[in-house]
């Protein structure tokens, strides 16, 4: 939260599909939650409002672990065609799994090589590929990816060596994102109110954004 009210209450009401530890109860079931101290507990213990006397500035007021099982929203599929003793294709397919109104910005898609690789060779149908020898990968950067959508990345690298490109081991392929007004744990402000007895009027403003730093999915290659 970024708040500027010194002094003043504010209460957050959550969305009522949000359970807090499992009671047997279909909905969006949170564990290890954690309050700013600022939070006063007992009102929250009573009837789940979040109330509190917020300090001036941007702070964290609440964390949780999410139970249900979400699965990767931008989900990426790798295979690797070998076509002679040192020239190797990638194919990566990428598919954003969450719905069509909503839109993925800035990202970007990490495939891993050996350090040995070179000449390399991309065609894609969307977005930019960058060969990043300093990070034994090449990057694919799409900077708009709407939901439902599936698009095809192709790389071509040589090697001195099949065999030395095998005993690299199989790293991780990397995913960045960032997808606004939305909410990978269904959690959703009700209302925000700002308990002043002065008649002050304060706006109140909420912004959705999943942010993914980074996850990694195997790769078959």
């Amino acid at each position: 939260m970024r708040v500027y009210l010194t002094g003043i209450e504010v209460r957050l009401g959550l969305n009522d599909k949000v359970l807090f530890e499992s009671n047997g109860r279909k909905g969006v079931e949170l564990e290890d939650v954690k309050f700013h101290q600022c939070v006063r507990l007992s009102r929250f213990e009573n009837d789940r409002t979040i109330s509190f006397i917020p300090p001036d500035g941007e702070f964290e007021l609440m964390n949780y672990r999410l139970m249900t099982t979400v699965k990767p929203l931008i989900w990426i599929e790798a295979e690797l065609e070998r076509y002679s003793h040192s020239r190797v294709e990638y194919m990566i397919k990428a598919k954003s799994q969450f719905k069509r109104r909503s839109t993925a910005n800035n990202v970007e898609v990490i495939i891993p090589v050996p350090n040995d690789a070179y000449y390399p060779k991309f065609k894609n149908s969307i977005g930019d590929v960058k060969y990043a020898p300093e990070q034994s990968a090449f990057i694919w950067t799409i900077k708009s990816f709407p939901g439902g959508k599936e698009y095809l990345m192709r790389a071509h690298f040589s090697f001195p060596s099949i065999g030395s490109e095998e005993k690299e081991g199989k790293p991780p392929i990397k995913v960045k994102f960032e997808i606004p007004y939305f909410t990978a744990s269904g959690i959703q402000a009700r209302y925000v109110k700002i308990n002043d007895k002065t008649g002050y009027e304060a706006p109140s403003w909420v912004r959705y954004l999943t942010k993914n730093g980074e996850y990694q999915l195997r790769t078959p290659f």
